[in-house]
């Protein structure tokens, strides 16, 4: 396949991390998450790229040196591998609350563009987002919905302001455990109130998948109570509203599969369960419900992007251990591409 072959294709580093820890299943090592993206292989066709979780428990070593993304890029070239969006550890604050908990927000924002930088200048990151989110629960931004949408729309906009200055975007993921992001009405909401060019929405399958059913949000509900999974009519309809409203704020996109079911592990709240690509318990048709977000009102590819990435957090340790693991999701890849890609 030529190189010039697009959306490019990224694996995810931070499910090595997310719902993992002392109290769930270890850490998968950042190492091995890279091995294993590195050997995946389907039909000639490999992973061009990785998005990183900007984590100490990963990287570290490479954070919090002077030199570290230079030598994180020689890492990265040594696997033959693209550096693409990166998550701000925007957790260690807030964007709503105390005063304190949301100039470390902003903090986090910095750091991430100034890794960002660090990494493209080094030559192995070429595009993608800082992904951030409120880093607050449903529950504590349903106190006062409009005064939090507000609170964090204003950090959102303070974090813009520094990553502009960076050249770099900012991709709020919604996703169900998030205050102010946790149905498709109110993401849209804070992304209105935020305003800012730079800042756009992070759409991955899994998540946004939930929105459709309400949950967290059963007012934002957009599928029937009712509603049974055999009417896939019914369905897509629900994808066009939901994509209609939230693809032009699109800017970011993951790949995932979703069994219509929420899941937590470790400490992370409960959030859309992300399904193997190949379950036979998976509710989306993988390559037919990405062309919502990957096409436009007219069936035009968007060119939103320039690269997609599978996202699959709170898989067992046994199976992110497995290679067929990482073939599989690659060929999911592949097969979005091939419906909904273009060659530049």
């Amino acid at each position: 396949m030529p190189e010039n072959n697009f959306p490019k294709l990224h694996n995810a580093t931070w499910p090595g991390i997310v719902g993992k820890g002392s109290d769930s299943e270890p850490i998968i090592p950042f190492d091995t998450l890279l091995e294993k993206t590195a050997a995946a292989e389907v039909d000639g066709v490999k992973f061009d790229g990785v998005d990183i979780g900007l984590f100490d428990e990963h990287i570290g070593e490479y954070l919090n040196s002077a030199d570290g993304g230079k030598r994180l890029a020689d890492k990265l070239a040594g696997y033959n591998l693209e550096a693409g969006s990166l998550v701000a550890n925007v957790w260690a604050g807030s964007a709503m609350g105390s005063k304190e908990a949301r100039d470390t927000f902003v903090e986090q924002v910095r750091k991430a563009c100034e890794f960002g930088k660090q990494l493209r200048d080094a030559g192995v990151r070429q595009g993608g987002v800082i992904r951030i989110d409120s880093a607050s629960s449903p529950e504590a931004w349903s106190a006062d919905p409009t005064g939090n949408t507000k609170q964090i729309a204003e950090t959102f906009r303070r974090a813009a302001d520094v990553a502009a200055d960076f050249g770099e975007r900012l991709a709020a993921e919604g996703e169900i455990c998030w205050g102010g992001m946790h149905s498709w009405k109110a993401m849209i909401d804070t992304l209105e109130a935020t305003d800012r060019p730079n800042v756009g929405f992070q759409a991955d399958m899994s998540h946004t998948f939930l929105y459709l059913l309400g949950y967290n949000a059963p007012e934002d509900r957009i599928l029937p109570a009712d509603f049974q999974w055999n009417d896939r009519a019914t369905l897509d309809e629900a994808f066009k509203k939901m994509t209609a409203a939230l693809r032009p704020w699109t800017i970011d996109f993951h790949v995932a599969q979703n069994d219509g079911t929420v899941h937590g592990t470790g400490s992370h709240d409960k959030t859309g369960r992300h399904c193997l690509a190949t379950d036979p318990n998976g509710k989306l048709d993988i390559v037919h419900h990405a062309g919502f977000w990957l096409r436009d009102e007219k069936g035009e590819p968007t060119r939103a992007f320039r690269h997609i990435c599978w996202d699959g957090c709170m898989f067992p340790n046994e199976v992110m251990y497995k290679q067929q693991t990482w073939n599989d999701i690659l060929a999911a890849l592949v097969k979005v591409r091939n419906a909904h890609g273009w060659v530049a």
